[in-house]
């Protein structure tokens, strides 16, 4: 029995359940070792191999996440903050909600994936979360969901009803661009070009009127296009110029990994930073700064100063 066919999808899946990935990664390997050890009480006439890990991930997932408290972005938390000289505190106490490496997985799907999404989702209770991973966005039917979850269609059914209307209350969740439309790959140059620029008034002109500006683990949020300036200001005083940015791609969405200047030359990782486009405007960027999230992108520390000199 080949199992690895559907590590990808599983992850994701767990991604999209957890608001982790590391966590994602370890629930999945669980329900791998526990279908293999249980493949010989496997009933193919009673369900395919991808229902069956389905319904062992689902139970691993729902019992991950008894008693943990949800997994927000510093928007879910409280109002924008108006100072943009407002103390930098990270809160690692907070179980953020990490976002997902797309290059280490192949998928056919990942408009699901995208944060805002996966945010709002978090605000649901696991079992209408699982509900609707499995119904709207895995397609399994009410009967196939029914059996994994051990209940019955018509409660499947229920479930799902109210799964939808408490998405429906969170608000806009954002609209689907894919990272290499045309217009949206015009839209980050240009936007990496005023960054590596410092160019804060070019940056500026690049976002929608209201702009959201977050960065787990720091828990204040900006919004707004002048208050994204004004604190970008602070960010170049604070980090020089002269940064470089390198492209990559996270939930579906483009990203951006921002390397700040040395005193003693070349660059080090600062943020990873991830962007809604919205038009031909930004409209949101989360930027992540934990260790974690960088080794999870396997993104390099430190480039140097012959590296930067010869991508350019």
């Amino acid at each position: 029995m080949d199992l690895e066919p559907y590590r990808s999808e599983l992850v994701a899946y767990c991604y999209r359940m957890l608001g982790s990935f590391h966590d994602a990664e370890d629930l999945v390997q669980q329900t791998m070792l526990r279908a293999w050890k249980a493949r010989d009480r496997y009933d193919r006439g009673r369900a395919s191999v991808r229902t069956w890990l389905y319904r062992i991930a689902t139970n691993a997932c729902l019992t991950a996440l008894e008693g943990r408290a949800r997994r927000p972005l510093p928007s879910g938390l409280g109002a924008a903050c108006d100072d943009p000289g407002a103390p930098l505190a990270a809160a690692f106490d907070v179980p953020w909600l990490q976002p997902f490496p797309d290059a280490r997985f192949d998928l056919e799907v990942r408009a699901d994936l995208r944060l805002a999404l996966v945010a709002a989702m978090q605000v649901l209770p696991a079992r209408q979360r699982a509900v609707l991973l499995l119904r709207e966005v895995l397609q399994f039917s009410a009967g196939e969901v029914a059996a994994q979850l051990g209940t019955t269609v018509a409660a499947v059914n229920s479930t799902l009803q109210r799964a939808r209307a408490a998405l429906s209350a969170v608000g806009d969740i954002g609209e689907v661009t894919e990272p290499d439309d045309p217009r949206v790959r015009a839209v980050i140059e240009r936007y990496v070009r005023a960054f590596e620029a410092a160019d804060v008034p070019a940056l500026v002109r690049l976002l929608t009127d209201d702009a959201v500006l977050e960065m787990p683990p720091v828990p204040l949020w900006y919004r707004g296009s002048r208050h994204y300036g004004l604190f970008m200001d602070r960010v170049f005083q604070m980090r020089g110029t002269d940064w470089v940015m390198r492209h990559l791609t996270a939930n579906g969405q483009p990203a951006l990994a921002a390397y700040a200047p040395e005193s003693c030359g070349g660059h080090r990782l600062h943020t990873l930073q991830i962007f809604t486009v919205v038009g031909d405007r930004v409209a949101h960027n989360v930027v992540f700064a934990d260790p974690r999230v960088f080794e999870a992108f396997d993104l390099p520390q430190q480039i140097s100063s012959d590296e930067v000199r010869q991508a350019r």
